[in-house]
């Protein structure tokens, strides 16, 4: 299983440089979960960044992997967890989810880096 958290999904819809190391696992989605967090944190920037348009188009193609919600036995897991990997709110969720469901964490948050179980890609310096 494959979890792509939202800097990921953000960097592939951006087509940024990263984009193609993140596409493998968005692109598989009979193996991709997705945290509903996710959902949020990616449609509130494309919604931003490029409009309503955009913001619902990238919400559909999460759409096609297994959709996690965020229930009270998953809330009281990511806390758990958060309290123990020093995470905030969202990523505790996301962490929690790629453990629950023993999937790769794809990700670009330097604060995942090293966390068994993760593929990270840093992000390109910015011009």
């Amino acid at each position: 299983m494959n979890l792509v958290d939202s800097s990921a999904w953000l960097a592939y819809f951006a087509d940024e440089p990263e984009g193609d190391f993140f596409a493998e696992a968005i692109e598989e989605t009979d193996l991709l979960v997705v945290p509903s967090v996710c959902i949020y944190e990616v449609f509130k920037v494309v919604l931003r960044e490029r409009g309503e348009d955009a913001a619902f188009s990238a919400v559909a193609a999460m759409h096609q992997g297994t959709l996690v919600d965020l229930d009270a036995g998953l809330a009281m897991e990511a806390a758990a967890l958060g309290l123990e990997e020093g995470l905030a709110f969202a990523d505790s969720v996301i962490y929690a989810v790629a453990k629950k469901h023993d999937a790769i964490l794809w990700t670009q948050d330097a604060h995942f880096e090293g966390k068994p179980s993760v593929r990270f890609r840093a992000k390109s310096p910015r011009a």
